[in-house]
């Protein structure tokens, strides 16, 4: 992997929760920062959610290696949001190699 392979515009958003008042938490985002990453569907599966007939599309994302990235964040491009299942470094330490999840409707 080359830095120009790193071609696309990421927002990474960590959770924010807040008490919803009834005993329960609200969940919603904010921006931590945007950074460059290359994104690759890796597969694509049928699913209903919510009664929604869709799509899960597996991606795998790479950007530069840094720390405190976990699974509880997600990463933004325009309309898509893609949820982070597995992190993991390459072979040289120097990039963070992303299994995520985008759902398409």
């Amino acid at each position: 992997m080359t830095p120009g392979e790193l071609n696309r515009r990421l927002v990474l958003e960590a959770p924010v929760e807040s008490a919803d008042g009834a005993g329960g938490v609200a969940r919603t985002y904010a921006e931590v920062m945007t950074l460059w990453a290359s994104v690759e569907p890796v597969s694509a599966r049928g699913a209903v959610v919510a009664d929604a007939p869709g799509a899960t599309v597996t991606h795998r994302i790479v950007t530069r290696r840094r720390t405190g990235v976990t699974t509880r964040h997600r990463f933004v491009e325009g309309a898509i949001v893609y949820r982070i299942v597995t992190l993991r470094d390459d072979a040289t330490r120097r990039f963070l190699v992303i299994g995520a999840e985008a759902r398409a409707d």
